[in-house]
């Protein structure tokens, strides 16, 4: 099984956000450079057969729009595991309900994506910048014994996407 590991894009600043800030949203720059890694997406040949996506608002923001890119705005699922305190624990329940996928998008937050990932791949410090994407194969429903296959950062993924 294929796990995509796609962090939210850029939000607007915490400091100056006075709301709740699970209902922060991705800053104009934001959407901008997610819409741009989309076409990125399409490039790579990317085929999740579901996006999971955190419901908090730029989470789901991301996955929405590369949803939108792909093809599959209806592939689109809000899980609350993926909410910050996401960990290999809450990745074997969602592998476990979507054992018949060969490859799933997951939408969500640091640091627990780069703990999840290094976790899956045996150790070893990796860190998922905004709207960076890693790809991390395992051998099916558990979550264990993964490999990183690759680890793009988001200015790769931008840079790919835009248009001449």
């Amino acid at each position: 099984m294929q796990l995509l590991f796609l962090r939210h894009g850029v939000a607007e600043p915490r400091e100056t956000w006075r709301d709740d800030d699970g209902e922060r949203p991705l800053s104009v720059q934001g959407r901008k450079a997610m819409e741009r890694t989309a076409a990125t997406f399409v490039e790579l040949g990317l085929a999740p057969d579901v996006i999971i996506t955190s419901p908090l608002t730029r989470a789901r923001q991301t996955a929405e729009i590369a949803a939108r890119g792909l093809g599959m705005s209806d592939r689109v699922v809000s899980d609350p595991r993926l909410e910050p305190g996401f960990d290999a624990e809450a990745l074997t329940d969602i592998l476990g309900e979507h054992s018949e996928s060969d490859i799933l998008m997951l939408v969500g937050h640091e640091p627990d994506f780069s703990l999840t990932v290094g976790s899956l791949i045996g150790g070893g410090r990796v860190v998922c910048k905004k709207g960076g994407l890693a790809r991390v194969d395992v051998a099916g429903a558990s979550s264990g014994g993964g490999e990183l296959v690759w680890l793009l950062p988001p200015k790769d993924l931008t840079r790919r996407g835009k248009t001449v």
